[in-house]
């Protein structure tokens, strides 16, 4: 085939050059006109929260996308893939873009996310439930920024402003100037490879339990120590949850091992059960923790929590901060456990942290709200003594639900005093040391017996190597695995308890394709093909005319090329 071309254009050269050269040579130029090596750039995405919650849909409903990008400066951003930077980033800009029906929102992120300033850290947490608090119907995703991502969006914003002509009173050569950049600058097509996201079904929240029963007789009062492992943000495989709660579970694993060594010997060997449960679904108004109570208070006859709970302390939001605050629903009464503990802890605080700054918040269950305030209410909600212990004085501050709640957020040595303050303070319970005249000072966890500050680092460091999101973490995950086996090591009866949706009427749905490969190709805007239409059509038209006149052009080319006969 290639041979019979050549030949072709051979014979081409040979019997009519001035025409080949007319006709051939303008051809091979656009066709071979120089084009960037990469015509196209991958990168993973990071879809928005998609999800029911009691039958009310929230986040993006949508997956696929194939349009035309653009940035926030375009005036038309209609069914265009409106890209913006982190540091741009504006509720004002995002919903133009939901106002105009933009055919996809794509955020870019930086890859250290902990470096950016904190007033766009904030500010963008404190967007991020807005985002999520209504059903959006155009496709919203994360990247992380590279080189390649930076470069597209440099030449999109570039192409973005090149949307809006000039105004009548601009001189006709600006105008073709603008023209003529926009019709050669590039475009980006955003492409998904992924289909469109459906409900998954029979997904399973896993939640973990594990024991310490004390000593003196079978009617013992319990303590129940909580705190929910999975994390939430506005794209769940951005979100980490490193204060909020890894930091939780890490106090909860070194309380497993403090108090499984005092339960080791006969002299220590207190007279309280304790039960520690990893609930599941914390993000999701607490569905591992609302299933767990009903299996043990409506379906069994024999449970811890059947029998004198003592109360239930649930560990939230506990890496940093010089503060802590114990949430309440109803203020406990003096001359219970629950009051002791409060006392405790103010005792403890005061006379070995006077750097922090402890307080009792008072707040009444809402049952109207959709979503409960703090997992202590769980309990509330069934009659049993509870409260929640947190750095944050507030169930509504951002950094409960934010994909910005990186490791970073974690200062393991206030974590490791915030556990010991809470150590202590359940020991002096359980003991009942200030009864027996013990001194506020007295620590019992020291020497063999002190807080771990590697271990406290370690787990939250293996937290937050993976986003913990409910959506993510199966039954089968790494993450439930690995934490039963941490509470092998210390409890006993470890079990795992399940939560499914209820097919008929379920209280939650999550959605797939929450993770996807993007392609952005490198395009010409639509004006290049209008105005090569225009150049081809003014070349054929020329070449129309020459031809007609073939006869005149031939003559003047002759006088043109012809030598210029010698003087005599």
């Amino acid at each position: 085939m290639f041979e019979e071309a050549s030949e072709v254009f051979d014979n081409m050269f040979k019997s009519s050059f001035p025409l080949t050269f007319i006709v051939f040579i303008p051809a091979v130029l656009i066709l071979v006109s120089p084009l960037p090596a990469e015509a196209a750039h991958e990168f993973t995405v990071y879809r928005m929260q998609q999800y029911d919650l009691q039958g009310q849909p929230y986040g993006t409903r949508n997956a696929i996308l194939n349009t035309e990008a653009r940035t926030v400066e375009a005036e038309v951003l209609s069914r265009r893939c409106v890209i913006m930077r982190l540091a741009d980033f504006s509720y004002d800009k995002y919903q133009k873009a939901l106002r105009q029906s933009a055919g996809a929102v794509v955020i870019t992120l930086p890859k250290n996310m902990s470096a950016m300033p904190q007033d766009i850290v904030q500010q963008f947490m404190e967007l991020e439930p807005e985002m999520l608090a209504t059903e959006t119907i155009v496709p919203v995703y994360f990247a992380m920024e590279d080189d390649e991502l930076l470069s597209i969006y440099t030449q999109t914003l570039t192409s973005s402003s090149s949307d809006s002509f000039p105004p009548l009173c601009s001189c006709w050569c600006d105008l073709f100037v603008l023209l003529l950049h926009t019709a050669t600058a590039n475009g980006f097509q955003m492409v998904t490879s992924g289909a469109q996201s459906k409900a998954i079904s029979d997904w399973a929240i896993t939640s973990l339990e594990g024991r310490l029963a004390g000593v003196g007789g079978e009617d013992l009062p319990t303590i129940v120590v909580v705190a929910h492992y999975d994390s939430f943000g506005v794209a769940p495989w951005l979100s980490y949850g490193a204060d909020s709660n890894g930091s939780g579970v890490s106090m909860l694993l070194e309380l497993a091992r403090l108090f499984s060594k005092l339960y080791t010997y006969k002299r220590t060997h207190a007279g309280y059960n304790l039960l520690f449960f990893v609930s599941g679904g914390g993000k999701f108004n607490y569905q591992g923790t609302k299933r767990w109570l009903e299996e043990n208070l409506d379906h069994t006859d024999s449970s811890l929590l059947q029998d004198n709970v003592a109360f239930v302390l649930c560990l939230d939001t506990l890496g940093n901060g010089d503060s802590l605050h114990l949430h309440v629903s109803k203020p406990p009464k003096e001359g219970t456990p629950q009051y002791s503990l409060l006392k405790e802890l103010e005792m403890v605080v005061s006379s070995q942290y006077p750097e922090v700054k402890f307080s009792m918040v008072h707040k009444k269950i809402n049952l109207a709200d959709d979503m409960l305030a703090w997992e202590h209410e769980r309990f509330g909600i069934r009659r049993l003594p509870a409260f929640t212990l947190s750095h944050l004085p507030s169930h509504r501050l951002a950094q409960r639900s934010s994909i910005m709640d990186v490791r970073p957020h974690v200062d393991v040595k206030r974590l490791s005093r915030n556990t010991k303050v809470v150590a202590e303070a359940l020991a002096r319970v359980i003991y009942n040391l200030t009864e027996k005249g013990a001194p506020g000072d007295l620590q019992i966890f020291t020497e063999q017996m002190q807080v771990q500050e590697e271990q406290l680092s370690a787990v939250v460091d293996w937290l937050t190597a993976q986003p913990r999101a409910a959506q993510l973490v199966d039954k089968d995950s790494s993450v439930v695995s690995t934490l039963e086996y941490h509470l092998g090591r210390y409890l006993k009866d470890v079990k795992r308890h399940y939560v499914k949706a209820d097919k008929r009427d379920p209280e939650f749905v999550f959605y797939d394709q929450l993770k996807q490969t993007m392609n952005a190709y490198r395009v010409k805007p639509a004006i290049f093909d209008l105005l090569l239409a225009v150049c081809i059509a003014a070349y054929l038209g020329m070449m129309y005319l020459a031809i007609q006149n073939f006869g005149v052009l031939y003559s003047v080319v002759r006088r043109i090329t012809q030598p210029k006969a010698k003087a005599h």
